[in-house]
């Protein structure tokens, strides 16, 4: 199952990459996920569905960080604790990079916990946990 998650989590860092130079395909990326997931920030715990609203959800979020001049985010470590043979939680360190108007770029480090399920031939993610993304990027002077 490791290598699956691995290999998972590099089709994820490379659709993200593709999003932010706004070359994405919303299947490839609702591909990653469960036909349902649950996500955990201090905002609050949310559920969805893997339907056409989720793609225009993730459609418009990757427009916003193209906006916000989100430049590159990629991996820095990926760490796996399994739970039992069809579960795990894939613990991502990411790097993202923002250029702002007239100042140096800003990078920024953060950590987002998923959790994901392989139950056929790949691994998708049924859910994630991650700190305040808008406190971060407020501190940062990105937003």
């Amino acid at each position: 199952m490791e290598t699956n998650v691995r290999k998972l989590f590099e089709r994820y860092e490379n659709i993200s990459k593709a999003s932010l130079r706004g070359d994405v395909d919303m299947d490839d990326v609702a591909a990653l996920y469960a036909s349902e997931f649950v996500a955990a920030t201090p905002a609050g715990v949310m559920t969805g569905k893997n339907d056409e609203h989720l793609k225009q959800v993730i459609a418009e979020g990757y427009a916003h960080y193209r906006a916000i001049g989100t430049k590159e985010m990629h991996m820095r470590e990926l760490r796996i604790s399994p739970i039992d043979e069809h579960h795990c939680v894939a613990h991502v360190a990411w790097r993202a990079t923002y250029v702002r108007k007239n100042q140096s770029d800003v990078v920024i480090d953060f950590d987002v916990h998923y959790l994901v399920q392989q139950l056929g031939a790949e691994p998708k993610v049924f859910g994630w946990v991650s700190g305040d993304e808008q406190a971060l990027l407020r501190e940062h002077g990105v937003i």
